[in-house]
């Protein structure tokens, strides 16, 4: 059993995240800005409301846990996912780092994959407009900060291409820096299953300062 703090638990992926960890016996303490969007409740579970932007309080709530998840997102449809995604993660990597927590689990997303030898997803043309903005600030972040963090152990868990609803399966396929695809040339992974296998890392760590990612 592990003690984790859950930022931004009652998103898209957050929710999948925390139902999952839940399932499987762990003490959660979820950040998040509105508690009343979290559709879950555990004697497992504690919730704090905070802004992420506030390193002390998200300090405070992640002091003494085991590690930490960020499921943060500043939401798809905000016209300024960009600039908040670019400046929020770099204050949630200060905030874990202050809070003495040695491990720091981010879901990360496909843009900084390769498709093709040296040409990432975000290059690719293949990325909608509509979702640039979020796509391309997340991977400058892994590019940029990420990958030259050495202070805390860390990893960001790409998803495949596309993200959807689904079922838990179990029967996935991890791997490194390359988009994974199935028979039929497809990229996705059902957000149960990569719940299922962002938990498996925090369990059984096999990844350091590094990206993994995961695909059918």
């Amino acid at each position: 059993m592990k003690n984790v703090t859950l930022i931004g638990a009652s998103g898209f992926v957050g929710t999948a995240i925390l139902n999952e960890l839940l399932a499987r016996g762990h003490k959660v303490t979820a950040v998040v800005r509105n508690p009343e969007k979290l559709s879950v409740s555990s004697t497992d579970l504690n919730t704090v409301k905070a802004d992420v932007a506030d390193t002390d309080a998200l300090a405070n709530a992640c002091k003494g846990k085991d590690a930490i998840i960020s499921a943060y997102n500043p939401g798809w449809s905000n016209p300024n996912i960009y600039e908040e995604t670019l400046r929020n993660y770099p204050l949630i990597l200060d905030a874990a780092k202050k809070s003495g927590v040695k491990r720091l689990l981010c879901v990360g997303g496909a843009g900084t994959l390769f498709c093709a030898p040296g040409l990432r997803v975000v290059d690719s043309g293949a990325i909608p407009d509509a979702i640039m903005g979020g796509v391309k600030s997340l991977g400058e972040f892994y590019l940029n900060t990420l990958m030259n963090e050495k202070d805390i152990d860390w990893v960001f868990f790409s998803p495949a291409g596309t993200l959807e609803p689904g079922k838990r399966t179990g029967q996935f396929r991890l791997g490194k820096d390359d988009l994974i695809v199935d028979e039929n040339g497809n990229s996705h992974i059902s957000v149960e299953d990569y719940a299922v296998a962002m938990v498996d890392e925090l369990e059984n760590p096999k990844h350091h300062y590094e990206r993994f990612t995961i695909g059918y």
